[in-house]
């Protein structure tokens, strides 16, 4: 039941075979059963026997010529079983999220600072969003792309868990960074396109001004998150940029105003992150309200079962003729 509930044809017309196979085999037998039958006997001549089983099996002796027939169409329709669904809904959206590697962000107002600590929820948050295509964009005084956007969510968290500050120059280009994502996210076919920064500071490198990249964002619309992350005033850092050395006070600033107006052109959100927790908070709240349906087409793979009605058919075929020729030989209709 469950092969007749799957199986497709190719040819579904060639069914319409059938309805001859049917009625002949009908017609046949009717003619067969109102025929006088004799059993060929040489030296008695031909003499009309009570009815036996070779007798009565005589008559329908021919259905299966038309049993084999009916096979025969069955399997020029081609019939199949899909091994595969034809479509897949899931959510998925296209993210790049972009990470400031300025020497600020190795503040220890943050546990254990401010970079690891961003990297610890960048990686949880990647690992939850199973169907999105992910990239990551890091900057400090120039941006550089440090992964594509992929659907292998193991390489994107790997990547991230080996940046570290001191690979780019000690400066904070926000427009370079944005202009980056941005340049690859524009040929993207996700339904939604979206942006995480996250940043600490204030933008004082790079050609490209940030309301520069945020109007590249508009214009290829795509929408931008904005994370102030860590505290103003003083917090705690290393004297080198190499994470080494005695912590000393430093005084740090971050344009909020600024990554508002990012947010709010792009119809993102701006948040604020102070600690740990906060921080794991917000990539829970964009977690939330970025959830898209888009549609997957994957070719449906088949598996041809005509073969069985095709032997099926030539064996039937085949027993006809040979009872025809031997066991209903000597067998004559009047």
């Amino acid at each position: 039941m469950n092969f007749l509930s799957s199986v497709e044809f190719l040819y579904p017309y060639v069914l319409s075979g059938l309805i001859l196979c049917f009625y002949g085999a009908w017609r046949s037998l009717i003619k067969r059963k109102n025929t006088i039958h004799h059993i060929l006997l040489p030296h008695v001549g031909n003499r009309s026997i009570p009815k036996t089983f070779k007798t009565r099996l005589y008559p329908y002796q021919p259905l299966l010529f038309w049993l084999a027939l009916a096979l025969m169409f069955v399997s020029l329709a081609r019939p199949r079983l899909p091994l595969q669904e034809e479509k897949v809904t899931s959510d998925g959206i296209g993210i790049m999220m972009v990470l400031d590697l300025s020497s600020s962000m190795l503040a220890k107002d943050f546990s254990p600072n401010r970079l690891e600590a961003c990297k610890l929820m960048a990686g949880d948050f990647v690992s939850k969003r199973f169907n999105d295509r992910i990239g990551v964009v890091i900057f400090g005084g120039e941006a550089y792309t440090l992964c594509p956007l992929t659907t292998d969510h193991q390489v994107v968290t790997d990547l991230i868990s080996q940046i570290n500050v001191g690979i780019l120059a000690d400066n904070t280009a926000i427009g370079m960074g944005l202009a980056t994502a941005v340049k690859r996210l524009k040929d993207s076919e996700s339904v939604s396109k979206v942006i995480i920064l996250l940043t600490d500071g204030e933008n004082n490198a790079g050609y490209i001004d940030p309301k520069t990249a945020t109007d590249l964002a508009i214009n290829y619309d795509v929408k931008i998150y904005t994370i102030a992350v860590g505290t103003t005033g003083v917090a705690m850092m290393p004297s080198n940029i190499f994470g080494h050395g005695r912590d000393v006070p430093t005084r740090v600033s971050i344009d909020t105003e600024l990554l508002t107006y990012i947010a709010e052109s792009t119809n993102g959100k701006f948040f604020r992150a102070t600690d740990n927790e906060s921080l794991q908070q917000i990539y829970n709240e964009i977690d939330l309200l970025e959830k898209s349906q888009i549609e997957q087409n994957v070719f449906k793979k088949y598996s041809e079962a005509f073969r069985p009605f095709l032997l099926s058919a030539i064996f039937l075929l085949l027993l006809s003729i040979v009872l025809q020729n031997t066991y209903f030989k000597n067998i004559q209709r009047n």
